[in-house]
């Protein structure tokens, strides 16, 4: 007899964080399509009570309450939602916002691409169309742009831009493998969610999206989060160059960052060092050269390493190839769920 195998369908669960948007949450939940199974609201101990208010208002089957017991910040609210998610079996993690940025009717664009296995985490990109960037207020455009640079050097993800866009997809066996409890709780918490793929080897793709701003209210202040984003950036920087070119691996690349840094900081140090000490004197054609070939060869083997780094991003999708079950996960929270 033969034995017919049943196609399995994939779970497609949607995290929403919500502080302070009980005037959009019903509208955002309402245009959520019929491809997504599960829809998970996070209250983040929002003043307003998001998590009672939609218990109360809506009467979608799919709907369920997480209520954190103290505000985790939105990296700690969406880290709640996956791992209710995982609890219940999901197998795409959808993150939106509940104040109506994110319009949800894109979804489908933004899981198609792990639905096919080409990608394991999926973001949005604002850039994209250049025709819809005069929508952003010019502060966010170039902080934006600012950061994407920024998070090209710690990612690794050099052809990923918009790196704080927070509509995002994962399919949840990464996301299982992700050590969701060091993942920033605050705003770094997308950015940092790169450098954490990264570690894995995940493939991450941009998908185009308009910028959108209405009535909402930004709770981010640049002077309160510059300081955050700097120190993570520096961070995760040095952790990767050290996990993937000196604790995973040494390859030429390893050789030409370590050599191409002596020579800079050598020919730098010896040229201050003899401007210093004899400033009267002036040097000659040989002492000139012992400080500027060092600090040219070095730039020159600085540069090799780094086009070998923008080409060493992840290119085949990993999820198909992690284990079902972790050998750690962490899906406790400080939460209550309804």
């Amino acid at each position: 007899m033969l034995l017919q195998t049943v196609a399995h369908t994939p779970v497609i669960a949607v995290v929403i964080p919500c502080y302070r948007v009980t005037q959009h949450i019903l509208g955002v939940i309402k245009r959520v399509g019929p491809e997504c199974h599960q829809i998970y609201i996070i209250d983040d101990c929002c003043p307003d009570k998001s998590g009672e208010y939609v218990q109360k208002h809506c009467s979608d089957a799919r709907v369920r309450i997480i209520r954190n017991n103290s505000n985790l910040g939105v990296g700690g609210a969406v880290m709640a939602g996956y791992r209710a998610a995982l609890k219940e079996g999901a197998d795409i993690l959808v993150k939106i916002d509940g104040d109506g940025q994110m319009p949800p009717e894109l979804i489908s664009r933004f899981i198609a691409p792990l639905l096919n296995g080409s990608a394991d985490y999926a973001k949005g990109n604002r850039f994209y169309d250049l025709s819809n960037v005069h929508s952003m207020p010019p502060l966010r455009l170039f902080g934006n742009a600012a950061l994407s640079f920024m998070s090209k050097f710690s990612s690794g993800y050099w052809d990923i831009f918009d790196p704080t866009n927070g509509y995002t997809a994962i399919q949840a066996k990464v996301a299982a493998h992700l050590p969701l409890e060091r993942i920033s709780a605050r705003y770094f918490f997308e950015t940092d969610m790169l450098f954490r793929l990264n570690t894995l080897r995940a493939v991450v793709v941009d998908i185009p999206m308009a910028a959108r701003y209405g009535d909402e209210i930004s709770h981010l202040r640049p002077s309160r989060v510059f300081t955050e984003f700097f120190v993570g950036h520096t961070r995760n920087f040095a952790k990767r160059i050290f996990y993937n070119y000196f604790l995973r691996d040494l390859s030429a690349a390893s050789l030409q960052l370590l050599l191409g840094s002596l020579l800079m900081i050598g020919g730098t140090i010896f040229g201050f060092w003899k401007w210093l000490f004899n400033p009267a004197s002036p040097a000659t054609a040989g002492t000139v050269m012992l400080a500027a070939l060092p600090i040219m060869l070095g730039l020159q083997l600085l540069l090799a390493f780094l086009m070998w780094d923008m080409q060493a991003a992840p290119r085949t999708a990993i999820h198909s190839r992690l284990p079902d079950e972790p050998d750690t996960i962490s899906l406790y929270a400080d939460t209550e769920e309804s």
